[in-house]
């Protein structure tokens, strides 16, 4: 490919069961990363990130956005490398073998199969909120077998409806922040103005690093347009810059609602810390005091939407993946047929669907259901990172004929990502740690497996 000092391997021979259709413009591509992200997903968080900052949330937002922009640019080297669906798995397999390809694949599984289960239940617990005669199980349900007949639909009739809903949260956001400036503007700020960046009583740099380990998971959902890069039209370079732009957007949008939601809190951080129990409720209890209940509805009302929604992103992106792990053999052949008429992997998506149905169900009968299942769902996704970061280096430095690797771009840069995915995990919890590390056992053993049954040992992994 042009720029990148040699030929694609996107093209290469394998038994193809089904094309996909290359129907997804530029803007759809943005929508489906922002929709998976969510416009407010610091709402959740926001309590817990002012509380471990010292109140500096948006400093942390800010550290953030430049932390994910290291894997943002290895998204945006390998699609055009690889312009196939599978997205890190495609790349790791290129970059750096067989084996690790399927292993990147199957902690990236993880990722997508769990993370829309959250988004469901999140939306379960909102509408039950609105319409308690209905238990939250129910709610999730529904929300599991209406996205996915959109995602059955097709890929561009759910980005057309995808983008609705992305305008309905975006105008929510603006609705929230002319208000809040309204608030400020009448009122005045219950802190300094630097506070959301400064924190309160002096910048502590550990304070702010450790809730950037909680924040860049607010960011897991825009590495899902590259597994789009089989139905993008325009090029794989259009990918890439979608994967970018999309952080950027999310950077912003986030950078915005947190200082402003700073300034208006009634809490300050030390408080939120000391009362722990108050802090998922903090966004709320803010725009309550500083502006009224309606916008709390309004605010909840969107969220339970767009937490559909972004499983829904979410789960066409796990469609994608074993999609394209069924087509390498990888997993049953079975998922990597492509619908004629709708012209995406039904089975496969019909797959991630019962996945995600089961396990958003399960939590969503449970009372810990939701803190159960969302400590786990980082792991997969970062250890994916990590092998991406790893595939830049291998592919541009050891694999790639032609001309030699830039330094900066395919070493240092991949390194710097490598090194902030790593902290990360450290910093994750016990409970994610094992389940990811059992889930890595698991995976290792079925690639074993097939090496047996191929009569072959993973010469090139």
């Amino acid at each position: 490919m042009p720029g990148m000092g040699g030929a694609t391997v996107g093209e290469r021979a394998h038994d193809d069961t089904g094309a996909l259709r290359r129907t997804l413009s530029f803007r759809d591509l943005v929508v489906y990363g922002l929709l998976f992200i969510a416009p407010m997903a610091p709402v959740g968080i926001f309590g817990t990130l002012q509380a471990t900052s010292h109140g500096a949330i948006t400093a942390v937002y800010v550290v953030a956005t430049v932390a994910m922009a290291f894997t943002a640019y290895s998204y945006a080297q390998m699609v055009r490398v690889v312009p196939k669906a599978g997205s890190v798995y495609a790349y790791a397999r290129v970059g750096l073998g067989e084996g690790a390809g399927f292993v990147a694949g199957w902690m990236a599984m993880l990722d997508y199969l769990l993370i829309p289960a959250v988004a469901y239940l999140f939306s379960g617990i909102a509408l039950h909120a609105l319409v308690p005669q209905v238990h939250q199980w129910v709610w999730t349900a529904v929300a599991v077998v209406v996205t996915t007949l959109l995602n059955l639909w097709g890929v561009r009739t759910a980005a057309v409806v995808g983008f609705a809903v992305l305008a309905l949260e975006i105008a929510v956001l603006v609705v929230f922040v002319v208000a809040a400036v309204w608030a400020l503007a009448a009122h005045g700020a219950q802190r300094g103005w630097a506070v959301p960046l400064t924190g309160e009583g002096g910048f502590s740099l550990d304070a702010v690093l450790a809730a950037v380990s909680v924040a860049v998971l607010s960011y897991l959902g825009f590495d899902a347009i590259a597994s789009f890069a089989e139905e993008a039209s325009g090029g794989s370079r259009r990918v890439a810059r979608a994967v970018v732009t999309c952080l950027v957007v999310a950077g912003v949008l986030f950078a915005v609602q947190t200082y402003l939601a700073a300034l208006l809190a009634p809490m300050s951080a030390a408080e939120l810390a000391a009362r722990p129990g108050e802090q998922g409720a903090a966004f709320y209890t803010t725009v309550d005091s500083a502006v009224g209940g309606w916008l709390h509805d309004l605010v909840a009302v969107s969220k339970a939407i767009g937490a559909a929604f972004a499983a829904l992103a979410g789960q066409a992106a796990a469609g994608r993946l074993l999609f394209a792990m069924a087509r390498d053999r990888r997993l049953p052949g079975a998922m990597a047929k492509v619908d004629e008429g709708s012209g995406v992997p039904r089975r496969a998506l019909l797959g991630a669907a019962l996945v995600t149905l089961v396990a958003a169900v399960w939590a969503a009968a449970r009372d810990d259901g939701l803190d159960r299942l969302s400590s786990i769902v980082n792991v997969g996704a970062l250890s994916a990172f990590a092998l991406l970061h790893a595939s830049v280096i291998g592919w541009f430095r050891f694999r790639r004929q032609g001309a030699p690797p830039r330094v900066l771009r395919h070493v240092v840069v991949p390194l710097l990502g490598l090194a902030v995915v790593v902290a990360v995990v450290v910093e994750a919890s016990p409970t994610a740690q094992i389940v990811g590390g059992v889930w890595l056992l698991v995976g290792l053993v079925v690639l074993a497996v097939q090496y047996a049954r191929a009569g072959a040992g993973p010469s090139d992994a």
